[in-house]
């Protein structure tokens, strides 16, 4: 049988590598069945959450006869279930990630970088029996598919980023207001893109999915010459996402757009840490599955903190 085209976006390397992690969410979160992320729920399990007075009704087992005798009250222990996750996965198909850079791991553009990264996140989280679902934009929503633990959404995920393509001028900070309204309360939101727009109006974009009390990583795809200006001659820079282009000696250039690009990526990285967003600058010349499994092992050492 021949394999489907949308399996290029999850290639065999992929599946070795990733095989053996999983993604421990490090917030509690509301989910559909037991599972391994903390629970906004309570419930009986093994982490002890706290106690409260006896009800008419509760399990007589979960008396806490040492705080009985103490207080002359009945007290109940609770505890934090376990629950499974469900996420979603925002991607970035803006005209801007169709930049392709001369190093970029194999010769990837942005745009496919960044779907290889949501078909390899998907695959993971799936694997582990949690629900997962696909969100891609540009100025608006072109694909939404509701989040879904079943086997079968991975392949529904995967012929979905293999039928989309590179859009125009993106609105990022007004997409992740419409995503936020959209997604599950206490869910895991994964952004994957280049992040380009309005640095305060993407921060409250952010604050947006923390208030509803989401677990929101970034994951910010950056070809090596964007972040290094390397370029030392006069050059042709088109917009990728407009017809507009410039002829600009780079070289007269470099000093001014390094001390911009590092000044908003600081601006960003700050903002996200102070409302404890998970902000992974992502270098498109290293493997997809390299960069994520660091990631996700990063992610699984801070559990908890």
């Amino acid at each position: 049988m021949a394999t489907p085209e949308y399996m290029k976006w999850l290639p065999a390397r992929t599946i070795e590598r990733l095989g053996r992690l999983e993604f421990l969410a490090r917030g509690t979160m509301d989910g559909f069945v037991s599972g391994r992320h903390r629970s906004a729920r309570k419930g009986a399990s093994v982490e002890f959450a706290q106690h409260r007075e006896y009800a008419p009704g509760d399990d007589l087992r979960n008396l806490d006869w040492r705080l009985v005798a103490r207080r002359q009250r009945c007290y109940v222990r609770e505890y934090v279930d376990e629950t499974n996750l469900r996420a979603t996965i925002l991607l970035d198909a803006s005209g801007s990630m169709s930049y392709r850079g001369d190093v970029a791991a194999g010769g990837l553009s942005k745009f496919d970088y960044a779907r290889r990264l949501a078909a390899a996140l998907a695959y993971v989280l799936i694997r582990q029996q949690d629900a997962v679902g696909l969100v891609a934009f540009d100025s608006k929503v072109r694909l939404s598919m509701p989040p879904k633990a079943s086997p079968s959404q991975l392949r529904h995920i995967l012929a979905g980023i293999d039928g989309l393509s590179v859009g125009g001028e993106s609105d990022i900070a007004a997409v992740l207001h419409e995503a936020a309204e959209r997604t599950p309360r206490r869910s895991m939101v994964f952004i994957i893109g280049d992040m380009f727009g309005d640095a305060e109006a993407m921060l409250r974009a952010l604050h947006h999915f923390r208030f509803r009390h989401d677990e929101v990583a970034v994951l910010h795809v950056l070809a090596e010459e964007e972040v290094e200006f390397p370029f030392r001659e006069a050059y042709r820079f088109e917009d990728a996402e407009s017809p507009a282009f410039m002829n600009i000696d780079s070289l007269a250039l470099r000093k001014g757009y390094l001390e911009q690009f590092n000044e908003y990526m600081t601006r960003l990285h700050r903002g996200m840490g102070e409302m404890r967003v998970t902000h992974e600058v992502v270098d498109t010349s290293r493997p997809c599955e390299d960069v994520l499994s660091d990631i996700l092992v990063r992610y699984s050492q801070t559990r908890g903190m």
